[in-house]
């Protein structure tokens, strides 16, 4: 969940912040594309984790970033989906089953609002996202806890910015 969530998010941050200054200051060195993917990285872990010098490169690893740029918002979008129409699920029990398999079927053959319809969501309804996000939050706590009960490691996802990092990839999107 984390590296579907909160890195493409982080990944998307980077790809406008790129295009930002693309448009505003014109062309861009590679060092500056360095500064600019450690500058989103940074912020999506916060303390957690220290981001070096030698991680500036890791952004020319992404094939998505030439040959498909926007799409990694895509993953962070389907795995928030799936984590929300899964609350629903919690919610209402096996009933949700068959019209959960006819979202599966339909695939993408119709706009995403039609598609959340069969299994009764408003995918407009902030509410709807933040009960995917309120899910992820309650795993990545339970993991936090069973890494300090255990005592073997120490776990810190605190400072992740869960809600303003996905409140902010789904105003992207439109969602809001």
């Amino acid at each position: 969940m984390i590296a579907t969530v909160f890195r493409q998010v982080a990944m998307n941050r980077f790809e406008d912040l790129v295009h930002t200054e693309r448009r505003e200051q014109g062309e861009l060195s590679v060092e500056r594309f360095g500064e600019l993917w450690a500058e989103s990285q940074a912020e999506m872990f916060g303390d957690s984790v220290e981001v070096t010098d030698g991680y500036r490169s890791w952004w020319s690893y992404i094939p998505h970033f030439i040959g498909s740029p926007g799409y990694v918002y895509a993953y962070a979008y389907g795995q928030l989906l799936a984590l929300s129409v899964y609350q629903c699920y919690e919610q209402t029990g096996p009933e949700l089953v068959p019209r959960y398999l006819e979202l599966l079927a339909a695939g993408g053959s119709r706009p995403p609002e039609e598609l959340g319809r069969i299994v009764g969501v408003d995918l407009a309804d902030p509410g709807f996202w933040d009960a995917g996000l309120d899910l992820l939050e309650r795993r990545l706590t339970e993991a936090e806890e069973a890494a300090q009960a255990s005592g073997a490691c120490r776990l810190r996802l605190g400072t992740m910015r869960i809600k303003p990092a996905a409140d902010d990839l789904l105003e992207r999107v439109a969602i809001r």
